[in-house]
C-alpha cells in the first residue's frame, strides 16, 4: 500500500505541522513524500492550460503533465500536511491541487454531468496547525473535504493543533490534543 504524502510545510523541519506529519507517519511503508515547496510549481499558465487540453483530446496520458496527477490517483492512501495561513494553507498546495485535478485521471463526469471521482485512496489525513484559534474558519479544510469528493475520496480525517502562538502558550499543550488525535488514527 503506498502512503502519498503532499508535504506543504514550506518552513521545513521548522514546521511543526511537518513534525505532526512526521509522528504520524512514522514507521509506515511504502511512504512516497513529495515536497510542494521544492517542485518550484506555478500556476498553470494560459499556454500549459492549452498543452494539457491538447494531451487530454490526444489521449496521451503519459505525458510529463499528467505525472502529478497519476501519482495521486494511484495512491492507495494520502496525507496532506499544511500549515494554516491566511484563512486557508499556503498558495503552494493549491497550485498543487490545481495540477493534480484532471478530468479522465482524478474525476471525470458522467453522462448525465455529474463529477466523479477516480481515486484509488479511501481516505486523505489533512495535518495542520495554527498560530490561534480558527474554530470552524479553517477554509483550508473545508476546500479538502471539497477536493476529496470531487476526487471519489469518501474521507477526510482532520488533525490540527491551534493556539501556538498565543503569547505565554505552552506549545506541548497546545500539540497534544493532535498527538491524541494522532495516536488514535494509527491504532
Amino acid at each position: 500500500m503506498t502512503t502519498l504524502f503532499a508535504n506543504a510545510c514550506v518552513r521545513g523541519d521548522d514546521s511543526r505541522t511537518l513534525g505532526l506529519c512526521r509522528e504520524y507517519l512514522e514507521g509506515m511503508p511504502d511512504v512516497v513524500e513529495i515536497d510542494l515547496g521544492a517542485l518550484n510549481l506555478r500556476p498553470l499558465s494560459g499556454e500549459e492550460v492549452s498543452y494539457r487540453m491538447q494531451k487530454q483530446a490526444e489521449g496521451a496520458w503519459d505525458d510529463e503533465i499528467f505525472s502529478l496527477s497519476h501519482q495521486f490517483a494511484e495512491a492507495d492512501d494520502i496525507v496532506i500536511g499544511a500549515p494554516y495561513w491566511d484563512l486557508s494553507f499556503p498558495s503552494v498546495l493549491k497550485v498543487y491541487i490545481e495540477r493534480v485535478s484532471v478530468c479522465d485521471i482524478t474525476f471525470h463526469y458522467t453522462d448525465d454531468a455529474r463529477c466523479e471521482g477516480l481515486c484509488r485512496a479511501k481516505s486523505i489525513t489533512y495535518i495542520s496547525t495554527c498560530g490561534g484559534f480558527v474554530q470552524g474558519a479553517d477554509f483550508g479544510h473545508e476546500y479538502i473535504v471539497g477536493f476529496a469528493t470531487m476526487c471519489g475520496i469518501p474521507e477526510v480525517r482532520y488533525v490540527v493543533a491551534e493556539g501556538l502562538d498565543v503569547v505565554g502558550a505552552n506549545i506541548e499543550e497546545c500539540l497534544a490534543p493532535a498527538r491524541a488525535a494522532i495516536a488514535k488514527l494509527r491504532s
